[in-house]
């Protein structure tokens, strides 16, 4: 009789047991810095985030000849919206930046058929680029990227459709990617979407091989090694675009050049890039180098002005395009408890040396940074200065950042 009290008073605690062990709801919401608030639901099946990114900066800009000048503003600042539908293989990202008067950046759907295929249709950075212009905003080692991307490129985001993949292949892990786009950037329609796209589409493919296997998750997003290498990391790519008709400067815009036929009619410069670059990582230790090329063709029988009596000289088209040569060094390393110390070295130079109206002159640029990375890279304090040499002129530029991802 006291066995089976005994039992029923055991089996009694465990159903109470039970019933007061708490049940993961099948919805939540958590909010980190660097995460931004994500909302998850019908336990992850739907993931909703909402962020953003600020970084406000002083700083000065002091030419060999000028007084200098003193800077005071919000560098970037940055909302976005973003989500998953797991079982559906989709996500999405709405990005802008409330510092540019057109500030949309990156409007973009993804889907994945198979775990190793990406298909991107929207707006977001493109493959054409060096891997510095690849990399967010957010995840820069200086306030701004190095010569050879701003001289070369704009923001780095078109429209058009993107397609990724990544496989092994006898050990070596590669990456390669496609991309058609429209050839005029972000906002590809100008002023309004009733705005017609200029020139024809532009191609890119990009490959990268990784011969000793990938970074640790999201350590390939930023040039610091802030995850620490266990073992040496590193990734070789190469990148090609050909822009059939470019009507912008770096064939990221819209409508900023015209050459004419005989006829009179638009006939729009061909633009082409190609890149090599290499990343290395390993304890703290990073190492970015890259080389770029930027050339023109289809000026045979082009005009500067519609009635076709002003020839192009082929020297010209330095002046509305850029082309050239470029490169850039940069090393940097960090400590266990979050100190950075980097220094770069970047240098362009035009194709044609003569044409001092050329859109790229000779240019090199020597810079030295630190870093206090308090939470990784969601909140940063970074100070830089950096030496400019051109034309037998100079200048200095000195910036202090905070960086706050929510």
């Amino acid at each position: 009789m006291r066995n089976t009290f005994l039992h029923f008073l055991l089996l009694g605690s465990l159903a109470a047991f039970a019933q007061d062990k708490p049940v993961a709801p099948p919805h939540s919401a958590t909010f980190e810095l660097g995460e931004g608030l994500v909302f998850s639901l019908n336990n992850g099946d739907y993931t909703f985030k909402l962020g953003g990114m600020i970084q406000p900066a002083i700083g000065f800009i002091k030419d060999s000849t000028a007084d200098a000048e003193y800077l005071f503003n919000a560098r970037r600042t940055y909302f976005n919206i973003g989500g998953k539908a797991k079982n559906e293989k989709l996500e999405f990202l709405i990005q802008t930046d409330f510092s540019l008067s057109s500030p949309l950046l990156d409007a973009w759907v993804a889907y994945q058929p198979h775990k190793t295929v990406k298909i991107t249709i929207g707006q977001k950075q493109t493959i054409a680029n060096n891997r510095e212009m690849m990399l967010m905003e957010d995840q820069l080692q200086y306030i701004d990227r190095s010569i050879l991307s701003t001289v070369y490129s704009n923001t780095g985001r078109e429209f058009g459709v993107f397609v990724e993949s990544k496989f092994d292949l006898a050990g070596i892990l590669l990456a390669p990617q496609i991309a058609v786009t429209s050839g005029d950037g972000r906002n590809s329609f100008g002023t309004s979407s009733l705005d017609p796209d200029a020139g024809g589409f532009k191609y890119a493919a990009r490959l990268d091989a990784y011969p000793f296997g990938d970074f640790k998750e999201g350590n390939n997003k930023q040039v610091a090694d802030l995850y620490r290498e266990e073992s040496p990391k590193l990734v070789l790519g190469a990148a090609a675009s050909y822009n059939d008709g470019a009507s912008g400067t770096t064939g990221e815009g819209h409508n900023e050049l015209a050459l004419y036929n005989f006829r009179g009619e638009l006939q729009l410069p061909d633009y082409r890039q190609v890149y090599g670059d290499v990343l290395f990582k390993y304890k703290g230790f990073s190492f970015l180098g890259e080389y770029g090329v930027a050339t023109a063709k289809g000026l045979e029988g082009a005009y500067l002005n519609e009635t076709a009596t002003i020839n192009l000289v082929p020297r010209q088209i330095s002046e509305l395009l850029s082309l050239g040569t470029g490169m850039n060094l940069q090393a940097g390393y960090v400590t266990a408890s979050g100190y950075g110390a980097d220094v770069r070295y970047a240098s362009v130079a035009p194709e044609f040396d003569t044409n001092a109206a050329s859109v790229v002159s000779n240019v090199t640029a020597t810079s030295l940074g630190i870093t206090k990375y308090i939470k990784q890279n969601s909140l940063k304090l970074n100070a830089s200065v950096t030496s400019y040499d051109f034309n037998r002129e100079s200048s200095l530029r000195g910036d202090f950042m905070v960086q706050v991802i929510f």
